[in-house]
């Protein structure tokens, strides 16, 4: 019996989707959720056990076994380039459906169940990234999205052309399609162009330069602090810096003790920080004399520059314009003329500075009217 060709278009795109993704990983053109690829690489796994069992023979179920291999390669890769930070609620939430679809089928032997189960879990692993990109869509603007849309409209012709209509042969090659589609939308159709991903010049062969920022921003150096960071190029008074990426937290959570570099927290709400991204927003250091500051606007936090800075500069900007909580304090070091020496929130600042703060819209939301300096523990007292 011959093997549908969609198979092997079905394969192929799933795997090119898959290398490419990695390579783009690997040159830090992408940043993807930690979170959804681990529940990912769990969850194929299951289904590509569980769709075999629903359904015996199915040609499609050997393009979710090489995606489930293909995915646990690049969840290792990720988790390898990033730090730890603990799940959302959603993503408790799916990682407890996958579990309970294994504990499933193996207490009850129930397959058909298992498999609806982690169907139904899909399109909530999917929820971390979907807001990622509408963030910036940048962060997953990768070739691999279309690759894998198209890859599971091949599956599903597979599946259909095979004979054997059931629901639970559908359900997740309808759903996976439909999820990978949605991103590939929000990230632009045009990734897919093999123009964009793949060309010959200069004599050799490359892949996804046209995703690769035109010059590098930044360079990482080492200070009397230790690390930080410093442009590469220059930047106009105004101009954006970087965006700060980080998972949000609830104050609770937040740990009571932090040094070095487990202190990457930035107090964003009266009850939520932003914890450490893993990327290079987290180097940038603290000044009293700073060249650059934060900027809230609709639900992003970005640095901008508050001056003209020169190529080679360091990046700093001035922590306590986003602190209203009073019993956080540091040290500082910064070596400014100005230095406070200690720095500490919002309101241990001059009135003077903190005007001077306001006035360029460089201080968190909840700090822009003077009854709000005082954070919400001091408000209580």
């Amino acid at each position: 019996m011959a093997i549908d060709p969609w198979f092997f278009i079905a394969v192929g795109c799933s795997l090119t989707g898959y290398a490419l993704y990695l390579t783009g990983l690997r040159r830090q053109l992408v940043q993807p959720n930690r979170a959804s690829w681990l529940i990912w690489s769990a969850a194929t796994a299951v289904e590509a056990v569980t769709y075999a069992a629903v359904n015996p023979g199915a040609l499609q179920g050997w393009v979710f076994a090489f995606s489930a291999l293909a995915c646990v390669a690049v969840t290792i890769g990720i988790w390898r380039r990033s730090v730890w930070s603990a799940p959302s609620q959603g993503e408790v939430l799916c990682t407890a459906a996958c579990l309970a679809a294994l504990t499933l089928w193996i207490v009850s032997r129930n397959a058909f169940w298992a498999h609806m189960l982690v169907v139904a879990a899909v399109p909530i692993s999917f929820w971390p990234t979907w807001q990622s990109v509408a963030q910036d869509r940048n962060r997953e603007r990768s070739p691999a999205w279309g690759l894998w849309a198209v890859g599971d409209l091949a599956t599903l012709l597979v599946a259909t052309r095979g004979g054997n209509q059931q629901v639970g042969e559908y359900a997740y090659i309808l759903v996976e399609l439909l999820c990978h589609a949605t991103v590939w939308f929000m990230v632009g159709l045009a990734t897919i162009n093999p123009l964009r991903s793949l060309g010959f010049k200069n004599g050799r062969l490359y892949v996804l330069d046209a995703y690769s920022p035109a010059a590098s921003l930044f360079s990482v150096g080492e200070t009397h602090l230790g690390k930080a960071v410093h442009a590469a190029q220059g930047f106009a008074e105004g101009d954006e810096i970087i965006r700060f990426t980080g998972r949000r937290f609830r104050a609770d959570r937040v740990p009571s003790l932090m040094r070095g570099s487990s202190d990457r927290f930035v107090q964003v709400t009266p009850q939520h920080y932003m914890g450490p991204s893993g990327r290079i927003d987290d180097l940038i250091n603290h000044s009293c004399a700073p060249n650059a500051g934060l900027r809230f606007a609709g639900g992003s936090v970005t640095l901008v520059a508050i001056r003209t800075i020169t190529p080679g500069e360091e990046i700093a900007w001035d922590y306590s314009t986003t602190l209203a909580e009073s019993n956080w304090h540091m040290i500082c070091q910064c070596r400014a003329p100005e230095c406070r020496r200690v720095i500490g929130n919002f309101a241990t600042l001059s009135p003077e500075r903190q005007e001077w703060f306001r006035a360029r819209n460089l201080v968190a939301p909840y700090l822009r009217r003077r009854d709000e300096v005082a954070g919400p523990r001091d408000r209580a007292a």
